[in-house]
Parts: structure tokens; sequence; C-alpha cells
């Protein structure tokens, strides 16, 4: 393969996404699409960039250039939606390289543009996480913790459960609780669209929320809405059957996607590889009354994982009865196929075990690099000085985890400051 003797930029920055968690394994279609949104000199730039958020005086030194140049390149790739900008409190401009996914891959194609071929970057980004394996299983497939969540369906919850669902299980309360809301062209579906085969859910409903949706909207890759139309597009996207799936934390969720299972790429992979249960699932699932349901079928069209079926039911008196079945090991419990079912034959119940959310942002790259065994790379990011706050924020995260998890970050960082800070635990 040629992408094992490729030299250069392209191969530098490789290397650093895959610093992250959330990497690229390297491939042909992976170089092409890294050509299209960076230009060499940009690749060899950003893969400089540490991995924690850094301001422009920290880029400016690991590319031995004046401020006011790095300045200059950070916003050119800000305003492309590859760096992230985020105003700090104290008035500081911080900037991050996001994950291709879900970061830079999906916002270059979450509006219409003019500066690079669309058509060209979704076939490839089709190849790439479609017909290639690698990508998929090394994002959706690692590990226990999982890149994003399912929300319930809020309208499918009986009463005696609606008092049980905490805010983070509700996509309504992410909106509500929201600082900032973007609305961007659901990438999925523009994807697909370019090679024909999108379908007919709506396109410009893909929401972002906090800085990310700040940075977006900034530069023109979401546009701002209040929280009323943004509710008002959740209730259209329940109305239609759409799953909504969002980032897997608790506090500040960056994004919800409204998604089909046909163009969406974490309802794909969960069909493709339900044996990795590539996305958290909610806390509830699907139960069929046997009385009422007919076998009529519009659950097991409604469900976007294929995890209901019509199997023969237990009727002595009508040996050809089909009736619905729930496959627990394969459902989202989004409740998409609640409302299909017109015989009310179908309600939600709770999970034996409750399913456990990681808290926010950093809580969640810190299992992930835990289980991917890439915690190192987050506190030893070697290309630039780490931040004492940023430190602080990791090791906080680490301390508070279950004692097996710590010994695997113990065993992963073999620091005797963090085995002594753990052994006062």
């Amino acid at each position: 393969m040629s992408h094992l003797t490729a030299r250069g930029a392209y191969r530098d920055l490789v290397e650093r996404l895959n610093r992250f968690p959330q990497g690229a394994p390297p491939s042909d279609v992976l170089y092409a699409i890294l050509k299209l949104l960076f230009s060499e000199r940009e690749a060899g730039l950003v893969a400089l960039l540490p991995i924690k958020p850094f301001t422009a005086a920290t880029a400016a030194r690991a590319w031995k250039r004046p401020e006011a140049e790095a300045i200059e390149v950070l916003d050119a790739l800000a305003g492309r939606a590859i760096l992230l900008d985020i105003e700090r409190p104290d008035g500081v401009r911080e900037y991050v390289l996001p994950p291709p996914m879900a970061g830079f891959f999906e916002f270059s194609m979450m509006r219409l543009r003019d500066d690079l071929d669309q058509a060209l970057l979704a076939r490839l980004f089709h190849q790439y996480l479609n017909v290639e394996d690698d990508f998929v299983k090394a994002l959706f497939g690692r590990g226990e913790t999982r890149l994003g969540r399912a929300f319930v369906n809020e309208e499918a919850l009986p009463a005696e459960l609606s008092v049980h669902v905490l805010d983070h299980e509700r996509a309504s309360e992410v909106v509500r609780q929201a600082s900032c809301i973007g609305i961007s062209l659901c990438y999925c579906r523009h994807k697909m669209q370019h090679a024909r085969a999108a379908c007919d859910a709506p396109l410009d409903i893909c929401m972002t929320f906090g800085t990310v949706a700040s940075s977006l909207t900034r530069h023109g890759a979401a546009r701002p809405v209040e929280a009323a139309e943004c509710l008002d597009l959740l209730q259209q996207a329940r109305g239609l059957g759409l799953v909504q799936f969002g980032e897997n934390v608790r506090e500040r969720p960056s994004f919800i996607c409204n998604c089909c299972g046909c163009c969406c790429e974490a309802l794909t992979a969960a069909r493709r590889f339900a044996f990795l249960h590539p996305v958290h699932t909610t806390n509830y699932l699907p139960e069929v009354d046997a009385a009422r349901c007919t076998g009529c079928g519009l659950c097991v069209e409604a469900c976007p994982v294929e995890a209901m079926a019509l199997v023969s039911a237990n009727d002595p008196g009508a040996a050809r009865r089909k009736a619905a079945r729930v496959n627990e090991d394969l459902c989202l419990g989004c409740g998409v196929c609640v409302p299909a079912c017109r015989q009310r034959g179908l309600a939600l119940r709770e999970r034996a075990a409750r399913v456990v959310t990681p808290l926010n942002s950093a809580h969640k790259a810190v299992l992930m690099a835990i289980e991917r065994g890439m915690l190192q790379n987050l506190v030893f990011d070697n290309r630039a000085l780490a931040s004492h706050r940023a430190m602080a924020a990791i090791l906080g995260v680490i301390l508070a985890l279950p004692p097996v998890k710590r010994a695997l970050a113990s065993r992963q960082l073999r620091s005797r400051y963090l085995e002594r800070l753990l052994a006062r635990k």
C-alpha cells in the first residue's frame, strides 16, 4: 500500500491524529481526504499542535513563527472549521484540533462550500467509513466507553417513568441548558446526497452546543438559533421517527444528531458491528404486549438498527400468526418503535441495570484513553508545554475513577507522583 511509504507532512499529521483516543487508521483514502482538507504546509503545522487546548503563543513557539503569523494561520483553519476557537472567561482565545469524528470530518460537510470539491470528499468519506472497516471499528468498537449515546424519545415514555428520567437523558434539556446553539447541514445525509442515496429526512437539522456551536456559528459553519427553534426541530425529528444521538456525556454535550437508519454513520455501525455495541444505549427497552400485537410489522420498519423482528407467536389458535419481538442485545432503547405501533402494543420499561454515562468531555476522553492504552498521550503532550489547568483536570478525573480503572491509569503512566496520589484515596 502506498500509504506505508508516504512521507512528509501528511504522514506527520496522521501520527498526530492518532495520539488522541479517537484517531484515524492510515490508508490511501485517508491521505486523499487530508490532502483535500489541508495544504501540505498546513498539515505540517497542525501535526505540531498539542492535543489539549492551546493559545496562539503556544502554537507560535511550536512552529517557531511570530505570534501574529500563527494567529493568521490558526484563524484561517478555524474559519474552515478544522480548528475550533474558544473564548475563555478571562478573554484569552484558545484553539483545539477536534478529532476527525465527531469533529472536522463532519464539519467539512455541514455547510455548502465552493472552496473544495465536496462531491469528491463525500465519495472518499463513504469509502473510508462505509466500505473500509478499520476506521469505524476503531471509532466505535474499542474499549467500553463509546463516543455517542442514544437519547430516549421523551414522548414515548409512560407517565410512571417520566418522573424518573434524568435531565441528561432528555435531548430537550440539553437544548434548554445550552449556552449557544448552532444548526447545520446533517453531515451523513449531505454525504449520501452526493452519492444519490440520501433519504428525504430533513437536512438542516444537525445540532451543536456550547463552545463548539460558538466557534461554528462565528465562522459560518452553523447558523445560531434560539432554544425554541431547536426544540421545534427535535419535535419534528421525533415525528419523523429519527433517533436522537448525541455526545456520550452528562454535562454539556457538544452535539445532537437526528439520525436515520439509512444514512447515519453511528446507526449503520450499530447494524454492521452489533456485536461491538458501538452506541451507548438509553436506560429503557420496549416491551411487547402480546395481547395487542397484530404482527403488522410497523415497529420492525421503524427500528433503525434491526432490533425488532416478527416471529411466530405462541398462539395455538393461529399457527401462522406473527408477533413482534425485541432483541435486547441490539436495541438502543431510543423508543422510536413505540409511536409506530398503532395498536399501542409497545411500551418502554427500565433496563435491569442502569447505563453509566461519563460526566463530561474530559472524563470521557480519559476513560477512552485508559481503555485504549493511550493515557500517556493526554498527560505527556510532548509537542507543547502542558497547561496546569488541563493537567489538573485530567488528574482529577483519574482520581475519581473506580479502583480498576485507576490501576490501569497508573500502569500506563508509570508515575510515582500518580501512585502516591492514588495511595491516599
